[in-house]
């Protein structure tokens, strides 16, 4: 059995700071928010889409910046009055930029998540084997506050501590909030799946302008990108619950107005530097 004395400079160090890497990892989970069981309709057992791996949410974050960025980007430089080979340098350098970029920050965010969460099962293994008892009164601790009598937590935290894996697995899920048999993340996933959704969304106000240029250009990427925008944010609803209508209209209202400020400002930087 390990001893508080075998832990290395660095493991004492990160125990010293627990309580600040525990509340990252909250904070990395996501927005806390508080809701109380109520009547509804259900539909069966509920189940978190996409699983632990990040990979959904690069997907649509991808996807909707992909579309945003790059008619952003095409509608400024259109805007400023370009030949329609300079729209399309931009919008293929836009939409290489963009998708490398998104992969390589969705990639070392995710592997910096990974990393702290094994950082904290390692020192909570550490823990169970230095101090077995301390962790089972801790444990017991736990379920007190979750509203069990104190002799059900004592004799629950007992049971769960015989097993050392079992054991480590309920400190990681009720202390760490963390989950080992659900994976904690795979940065490849949400970097590869956020390079493809970018792309993929950036193409899209592109294509108009490979086929043709000018005004006939502009307006068919706005109404090719407008009903793409509308779409990703209705498909969206499947995953929120909330309206489509709504979902929709709002991913389209932020991907419009974007490209219309841009749009506007690269007229008038277009107008400023011509004239």
């Amino acid at each position: 059995m390990a001893s508080p004395d075998d832990l290395s400079e660095q493991d004492r160090t990160t125990k010293a700071r627990l309580d600040i890497l525990t509340q990252a990892v909250r904070r990395l989970r996501g927005r806390q928010w508080r809701v109380v069981p109520h009547p509804g309709p259900i539909g069966g057992e509920q189940h978190v889409g996409g699983g632990k791996s990040g990979a959904l949410r690069a997907a649509i974050f991808g996807v909707n910046d992909g579309l945003v960025s790059n008619l952003s980007l095409i509608f400024g430089v259109s805007g400023a009055g370009v030949d329609n080979d300079v729209v399309i340098v931009a919008g293929i350098a836009g939409l290489l930029a963009g998708a490398f970029s998104m992969a390589a920050g969705e990639y070392i965010s995710v592997r910096v998540q990974r990393e702290v969460y094994e950082r904290l099962i390692h020192l909570e293994a550490h823990e169970i084997g230095s101090d077995p008892e301390a962790e089972r009164l801790e444990l017991a601790e736990l379920y007190v506050r979750k509203g069990l009598p104190r002799d059900l937590a004592d004799r629950l935290a007992t049971e769960l501590m015989k097993d050392p894996e079992t054991a480590l697995e309920t400190h990681a899920r009720e202390e760490l909030g963390l989950d080992p048999r659900e994976g904690l993340g795979s940065p490849f996933a949400a970097a590869g799946s956020s390079f493809v959704t970018f792309a993929l969304g950036a193409f899209v106000p592109l294509v108009p302008f490979l086929m043709s240029s000018g005004t006939p250009a502009v307006v068919a990427s706005a109404i090719l990108s407008g009903i793409a925008l509308f779409s990703v944010g209705a498909a969206m609803s499947y995953l929120t619950g909330r309206p489509w209508l709504l979902s929709g209209a709002r991913m389209l209202a932020v991907g419009s107005a974007a490209a219309a400020v841009t749009f506007f400002v690269g007229k008038a930087l277009g107008v400023g530097v011509l004239s």
